[in-house]
C-alpha cells in the first residue's frame, strides 16, 4: 500500500503541484496559515474523495463511473476531462515548468523560444517510453521517480527550514489574501487539477491493486482508501513546506510572476548554481 500510495503520489504531484503552493505563499504573506488551510481542502481533500469514490464504487473506469448518470453524459465528461487533464491544460505545463526552473536561468533571451522547443520536444519523447510501458508505471514512479523526487525536494525543503529566508510574520500580504485568506487558498487548490486527475487515476490505483492480488470489492475499496491516504498525506506536509518557503522566500525577493521563477530564485539562493540541477 505504501509503494501504491507512492505511485499514486507521483501521477498527482505534478507542474501545477510544485509551483502554485510556492506562489500562493509569496501572495500570502502573513496569511500563509489560512490560506494553505483553505488549500488543502481542494488540493487534496476532494482528489481523495475522488479515488475513493473510485474504489468503493466498483467501476471499471471513469466512464463507467458516470454512466450511471447517463451515456451521453458519460461520453461527454470523459473526453471533456481527458482532455482538460491532458493536452488542453495539465499537460503543457509539465515541460513548461521543468524548463523555467531547471533549464531557462542558463539560457539567453534570444534562444529562449528554440530551447524551449527542444527541451519539449525531448521531454515528451522520455514521458512517451515510460507510457507506452503501462505495466511498469508502479516500478518508475513508485520505486524510482517518485523516491528520488522526494529526496531532492526535501534537500531543498530542510535547506530553507532551517536557514529561512525571512519572517512569515512580518511577511506582506497581497490585496485577495488580505480579508479573504481562506477562501482564496480555497479556490487556488483548484489549480492543480487534482480534483479531475483523481477519477482518471483511481482506476490505475484499483488495476495495480488487482495486479498485486488484491481482488475482493471490499479488499480493493480498502485498498484505495489506503493507498489514497497515503498520497493525499505526502502531499498536504509538502504543499505547507512549500507554501512557507514561498512566504520566506518574499525576505529576499519581491512577488514573482509565477511559482516556477520563485522556486528557481529560493533554490539559487541556498545551492547556487547547483540549485537548477537539483530542480
Amino acid at each position: 500500500y505504501v509503494l501504491v500510495g507512492s505511485m499514486l503520489f507521483g501521477m498527482f504531484f505534478g507542474a501545477g503541484n510544485l509551483i502554485f503552493p510556492v506562489h500562493m505563499g509569496q501572495a500570502a504573506g502573513s496569511q500563509m496559515v489560512p490560506a494553505t488551510l483553505g488549500f488543502l481542502i481542494t488540493g487534496i481533500g476532494l482528489p481523495f474523495l475522488g479515488i475513493v469514490a473510485m474504489g468503493i464504487s466498483g467501476s471499471s473506469g471513469l466512464a463507467d463511473l458516470t454512466s450511471r448518470v447517463h451515456p451521453a453524459y458519460a461520453k461527454f465528461v470523459t473526453v471533456l476531462l481527458y482532455l482538460t487533464i491532458g493536452p488542453a491544460f495539465a499537460l503543457p505545463r509539465t515541460a513548461t515548468v521543468s524548463y523555467q526552473i531547471g533549464m531557462a536561468p542558463y539560457v539567453g533571451s534570444g534562444s529562449a523560444t528554440m530551447a524551449l522547443t527542444v527541451f519539449t520536444l525531448l521531454f515528451f519523447l522520455a514521458a512517451l517510453a515510460f507510457s507506452l510501458k503501462p505495466s511498469k508505471i508502479l516500478v518508475w514512479i513508485g520505486k524510482i521517480l517518485n523516491p528520488l523526487f522526494l529526496v531532492f525536494l526535501a534537500m531543498l525543503i530542510v535547506t530553507a527550514f532551517s536557514a529561512p529566508m525571512g519572517e512569515v510574520s512580518t511577511a506582506a500580504v497581497q490585496a485577495d489574501y488580505a480579508s479573504h485568506a481562506f477562501f482564496k487558498g480555497f479556490t487556488e487548490g483548484y489549480n492543480t487539477m487534482d480534483a479531475l486527475a483523481s477519477l482518471a487515476f483511481g482506476i490505475i490505483v484499483v488495476r495495480t491493486l488487482r495486479d498485486l492480488g488484491v481482488d475482493t470489492p471490499g479488499s480493493i475499496a480498502w485498498g484505495t482508501v489506503k493507498a489514497g491516504f497515503i498520497s493525499v498525506l505526502l502531499m498536504g506536509v509538502i504543499y505547507s513546506c512549500l507554501a512557507y518557503i514561498g512566504t520566506t522566500s518574499i525576505g529576499q525577493y519581491p512577488l514573482s510572476a509565477n511559482g516556477g521563477i520563485a522556486l528557481a530564485q529560493v533554490a539559487s539562493y541556498y545551492f547556487g548554481s547547483f540549485g537548477a540541477v537539483l530542480l
